[in-house]
């Protein structure tokens, strides 16, 4: 079994927890275009759906799904996305899809946080995969200075600007092995927007593809 057919697994999985009747949140990335394909097939039977980015916004009202805007609702059952890592403790690593201000705020509306998963990304220590950052554009330099203070190589991603209108840093060189503490501290740093540790925001349950079938990883 490939990785794309271990994504469309737990892609198709992640329906087994999406109420009926409810309104859910969907965040972005290739893990979860497949699963906005599978959602279509259930459309009838939820209100809609919450979008973390414009390109998922569109995928979802091209299948029919109405998107709701996040000011519209208070309270998601469960935030249904992908990750580019995640530890053993379900905190993650977000954003190589640049929308991790928009996943965060989606996030912190649900009740759970259900992450959809092939197995090459459960990770021991979170780090491997670049941390991406947004930053308001005049804080960029000020903002690689400070990691490279605490051992990170921040550069800016070519041609990539946020839905947000913002830039986006992705910093090499970390081991994180509090993902917490970091967290907390990047966030608190003059012109940073987010920072793509989901560790508040950590997942609840992860539907991880394996080439034995979808393995169920409870935090």
């Amino acid at each position: 079994m490939n990785q794309d057919e271990m994504k469309a697994m737990v892609a198709r999985a992640a329906l087994n927890h999406v109420p009926a009747g409810s309104i859910v949140g969907v965040g972005t990335g290739s893990t979860v275009n497949l699963f906005i394909d599978a959602l279509a097939s259930i459309r009838d039977r939820i209100k809609g759906a919450v979008s973390s980015s414009v390109k998922s916004t569109e995928r979802m009202r091209g299948h029919g799904i109405h998107v709701f805007d996040a000011n519209q609702v208070e309270h998601l059952p469960v935030y249904i996305d992908g990750a580019d890592e995640i530890d053993h403790r379900g905190n993650m690593i977000k954003g190589g899809g640049a929308a991790l201000t928009r996943e965060k705020i989606v996030a912190d509306l649900a009740g759970a946080f259900i992450c959809i998963a092939d197995a090459s990304k459960l990770v021991k220590v979170l780090g491997k995969y670049p941390l991406p950052v947004e930053v308001i554009p005049m804080a960029t330099n000020q903002v690689i200075r400070r990691f490279k203070v605490i051992g990170g190589d921040a550069q800016p991603r070519a041609g990539v600007t946020t839905d947000n209108g913002n830039l986006l840093l992705d910093v090499r060189g970390l081991s994180i092995t509090d993902p917490a503490a970091m967290e907390i501290e990047v966030s608190l740093w003059p012109g940073v927007v987010e920072v793509g540790i989901f560790a508040r925001h950590r997942a609840r349950l992860c539907l991880l593809g394996t080439p034995d079938g979808v393995r169920h990883m409870d935090f």
